[in-house]
């Protein structure tokens, strides 16, 4: 149209995950339908991390089977979800190696391990 100048801005955003651990957190004594619907044994207790870069789940998981008597329950790459299950005293343990390991050796920010 003559005379109609209109200036359109555009932006690009980029999400750029930082090194984090967002959620370090045991939930002792679940309800069964939990288990149920998370697919996984009935072990006491139940783990779970949110990480970026996502990869790093593979990593926590490593370090949670090889620090205390825990299964993965769920492991995803593409969200940073990690799901591990054992005794409580187990959880806990796996999920504080985790966060320390991550902040000392990987200069990650990390957040307190939480139990419900």
């Amino acid at each position: 149209m003559a005379g109609f100048d209109k200036t359109v801005d555009r932006v690009i955003e980029e999400s750029v995950p930082g090194k984090q651990v967002t959620i370090a957190h045991c939930i002792a004594s679940p309800m069964y339908d939990i288990y149920e619907r998370l697919g996984i044994e009935d072990r006491g207790a139940i783990g779970i991390l949110t990480l970026s870069p996502y990869e790093t789940a593979i990593i926590a998981a490593d370090i949670a089977t090889k620090t205390a008597d825990v299964e993965i329950g769920f492991l995803d790459r593409f969200t940073g979800s990690v799901v591990i299950s054992g005794d409580v005293q187990s959880v806990e343990t796996a999920l504080k190696a985790v966060t320390d390991t991550l902040e000392k050796l990987l200069d990650f920010t990390t957040v307190p391990v939480t139990r419900t």
